[in-house]
């Protein structure tokens, strides 16, 4: 490959990376409330269809130096509309974005999390921000088991 056809691919990588758009969640930074040790207390169902279910729209549940046991807490709050008990396993990461509370710097990612329950066709994916903390609600399809 000549030079000049390197130079323009990684040109337009730079430029198509750079154009995106940047996710920035501004986080109220939100004190989460533990109902016990595994799980945390929420108190809102929401009604919008993309909470949890889209990057753009992820569930923030912070934590400072519990970011990660909170994300388990609020998996462990949620069951299936039925009550059926949710099975969890997180994907990975994805979705780098802005915040003040990242571990180093001000950047953060997205843990992937993939939901499952007796009588779901398919397993759902939820996005969970462990950064950034919001007044926590339960996404649309979902429960709490202490109902």
């Amino acid at each position: 490959m000549n030079k000049l056809a390197l130079y323009f691919i990684i040109s337009g990588c730079l430029i198509s990376c750079s154009t995106k758009k940047e996710l920035d969640y501004k986080s109220p930074n939100v004190e989460q409330v533990l109902l016990n040790d595994y799980v945390l207390l929420i108190s809102q169902y929401s009604e919008d269809p993309s909470y949890g279910y889209t990057k753009e729209n992820p569930i923030m549940t912070g934590g400072g130096v519990d970011r990660v046991l909170n994300q388990r807490r609020f998996l462990n709050a949620l069951a299936g509309p039925e009550g059926q008990f949710v099975s969890y396993r997180r994907l990975g990461s994805c979705c780098m974005f802005k915040t003040q509370n990242g571990t180093f710097g001000d950047t953060g990612l997205l843990d992937m999390y993939e939901l499952s329950y007796d009588g779901i066709e398919e397993p759902v994916i939820l996005y969970i921000n462990m950064y950034d903390s919001d007044h926590l609600q339960v996404p649309v399809g979902f429960r709490l088991i202490y109902e």
